[in-house]
């Protein structure tokens, strides 16, 4: 007895020991908060840990100079929050109209000190479950047949603290620096310690290591100040105009380019930083030497005694010594705190900065574990905004979306339409969808049609590297074919090399709309849901299977996909060439004359007027119709074919116009022109 009430009460304290929750979201940056609210919404058992003692402890100190380039454009000559939204890159989503970004800054370019106001009242109003001043220094496994994935999460803080949960959402970003070593490496200031005052840089000669945007944020500060600025990277400078991805060269910091390109001293080299060493002499200068030259050398003599390469070549780039080296490499994610359990394995190549995911955000090592925010940007790296918050505020509900299916039945939302409203879906959602805007070739909105082609079921952003997982990760059913909603760019159009300035860049015929190079939408038809392999086997640079039909709406000046004929029209025989049916709208009167003379209705009849639904006429409309010259003025007579007389009471002679119907030869009717 003593046994078994000792045994009991260690059982007791170990389960008091580890506090539970379904969900655990590691960080309370923009994409920890974003994954919290839709958590909360949904009335799901979830904890936030965050090591700092607020939310987005990432903006209260980077970027370094304070200045945003993630636009806030707050006024768009439209009041639809979903389109805004598409100009908006820095609101997270929620129902609280108070927490849009636009009413914490005025600026184009907002300062950092604005994000962190908003997210810590993204935090506070909505009310988030946040744990703060809780570190999070080892995350391992605990097997467990009753857990969802037949094992738990276990994280423990500082404080020697246990948090156990189900499922496990990493949205702590990259923030481990990226460090190159080299003979000479100690020499060099790293972007996160620099000083950010110009002052401190008056009169010297400084070389900068890198080439994104916080290497020319560092340049653009110090510009006006120091004698020259040298530029090196592995990389030639990529400009995100030409490659079109938000993460490259922002031409807010590209002073440097100018006077590079002007001759004002400043110039940007290409070279591998490992290659490189660094020789400090007796006066603190640094000079610049090749790895191999210093391994030849006798370094305990000093500078004197290491050959430098302008010792061979006198005209060498980098001959003159410099006063300081900043390093300005980015950032990687902390693979420190998971055990080997979990599989957290670095990507290959440019994306080993960022965990290996599957393109369902979760870990392709562990399942149950999710990674949200810049973190899971390996998905769609130097390619959409998903590692940004205008794109990651979508993936993040995606991911929600996907975890209420599996975890608790709830199927991805959608919404049911007759047939006869494709073409007007599809045409709001292309010009108003924030998330298929920003999340280009990476979210897609899904039309899953159903038997006879009658009616079909529209799903929302829904990422297409799954797509042949839909059934299962939807809940919903693929039986009759669907299409897919995407918006892309030309082929041809983006790249480093790209002059995508050139004469005749854009199309404007919607006959060419094949070869539209800016952003556009592009509908896929399938006739079944693609296998995983004609999903791997995809063309390059494709982002879905090849499909059954494909069509390009053709790109607009104004993102407005609403002309009738440059957009409607080819929109809707598309849609009609792959249904076999007559998707078009009818008035009353050409409904009735189909009825006389076709055995079978077309949809908007079917669904309108043979269930005598429609617009009520009245006079009023009547004479509208007529003098738009959709109508046939005929005349109103009575049943004899007399006319009616001029002074016929208002009432009744509105009742005859309302119901009588000319006795008229059946080939005398004249049809509504269709709209």
């Amino acid at each position: 007895l003593l046994l078994r009430l000792a045994l009991g009460a260690l059982c007791a304290a170990s389960a008091a020991a580890f506090l539970y929750h379904d969900y655990c979201v590691l960080g309370a940056g923009p994409a920890g908060l974003q994954a919290a609210y839709f958590l909360q919404r949904a009335g799901r058992d979830y904890v936030v840990l965050e090591r700092s003692h607020a939310p987005g402890s990432f903006f209260a100190i980077y970027p370094r100079h304070r200045k945003l380039i993630s636009i806030n454009k707050r006024h768009t000559g439209k009041s639809n929050s979903e389109f805004n939204l598409r100009h908006d890159w820095n609101s997270l989503l929620s129902h609280e109209p108070r927490l849009l970004f636009r009413r914490y800054s005025r600026h184009f370019f907002p300062h950092a000190d604005a994000m962190v106001r908003y997210l810590e009242d993204f935090a506070a109003l909505l009310g988030l479950r946040v744990r703060y001043d809780t570190a999070v220094v080892h995350v391992t496994l605990e097997k467990d047949p009753r857990a969802w994935h037949g094992h738990y999460f276990v994280l423990s803080d500082q404080n020697r603290r246990s948090y156990k949960c189900s499922c496990l959402l990493v949205a702590t970003g990259t923030w481990v620096p990226n460090v190159v070593n080299f003979p000479g490496s100690e020499y060099v200031e790293g972007y996160e310690t620099v000083s950010t005052n110009p002052e401190d840089f008056a009169g010297q000669t400084v070389l900068i290591l890198g080439r994104g945007n916080s290497a020319f944020e560092t340049a653009e500060n110090i510009l006006g100040v120091t004698n020259f600025i040298h530029m090196v990277s592995r990389s030639r400078v990529r400009l995100s105009w030409a490659t079109h991805y938000v993460g490259d060269l922002r031409a807010i910091n590209n002073g440097l380019l100018d006077t590079y390109q002007l001759k004002s001293l400043d110039g940007l080299l290409e070279g591998d930083l490992e290659d490189l060493a660094i020789v400090k002499d007796k006066k603190g200068k640094l000079h610049i030497t090749l790895r191999f030259y210093l391994e030849n050398s006798n370094t305990s003599a000093g500078i004197d005694g290491v050959t430098l390469p302008q010792d061979e070549l006198d005209n060498f780039a980098t001959r003159a010594p410099y006063d300081r080296v900043i390093r300005c490499l980015g950032w990687k994610f902390d693979f420190s705190i998971y055990n080997r359990s979990l599989r957290m394995m670095p990507g290959r190549g440019n994306k080993s900065k960022y965990p290996q995911i599957k393109p369902s955000y979760e870990s392709r090592g562990t399942r149950g574990l999710f990674v949200l925010g810049t973190a899971s940007h390996s998905i769609d790296f130097r390619k959409s905004a998903g590692g940004f918050i205008h794109g990651f505020r979508y993936t993040t509900r995606a991911v929600h979306r996907l975890l209420e299916n599996r975890h608790h039945g709830v199927p991805w939302p959608s919404t049911v339409y007759p047939i006869t409203q494709l073409t007007n879906s599809i045409i709001r959602r292309v010009n108003e969808a924030s998330g298929l805007y920003q999340m280009f070739s990476v979210l897609a909105d899904i039309v899953l049609l159903r038997e006879n082609a009658t009616e079909f079921e529209y799903l929302e952003e829904y990422p297409v590297g799954i797509l042949a997982e839909l059934e299962t990760q939807t809940g919903r059913k693929a039986p009759a074919g669907l299409f897919v909603i995407i918006m892309e760019y030309g082929r041809n159009f983006s790249g480093d090399d790209k002059d995508v300035f050139y004469y005749n860049r854009a199309v404007g015929e919607a006959q060419h709309a094949w070869q539209s190079n800016f952003l556009h939408p592009v509908i896929y038809y399938y006739r079944h849901l693609p296998t995983e392999r004609e999903v791997r086997l995809r063309p390059p640079d494709w982002p879905l299977p090849r499909p059954d039909a494909i069509h390009h709406i053709v790109e607009d000046f104004l993102t407005d996909w609403t002309a009738p004929n440059a957009h409607i029209l080819p929109l809707r025989r598309f849609l009609e060439n792959c249904l076999s049916t007559d998707l078009r709208n009818f008035f009353a009167e050409s409904c009735f004359l189909f009825a006389l003379t076709r055995q079978k209705l077309p949809p908007f009849c079917q669904q309108g007027y043979a269930r005598m639904q429609g617009l009520a006429g009245s006079e009023s409309l009547r004479r509208h119709a007529v003098k738009a010259g959709l109508l046939q003025d005929y005349a109103v007579t009575d049943f004899s074919g007399d006319k009616l007389p001029a002074s016929l009471p208002e009432s009744q002679g509105q009742l005859l116009r309302d119901h009588v119907i000319p006795l008229r030869p059946l080939h005398h009717l004249v049809h509504a022109k269709d709209e």
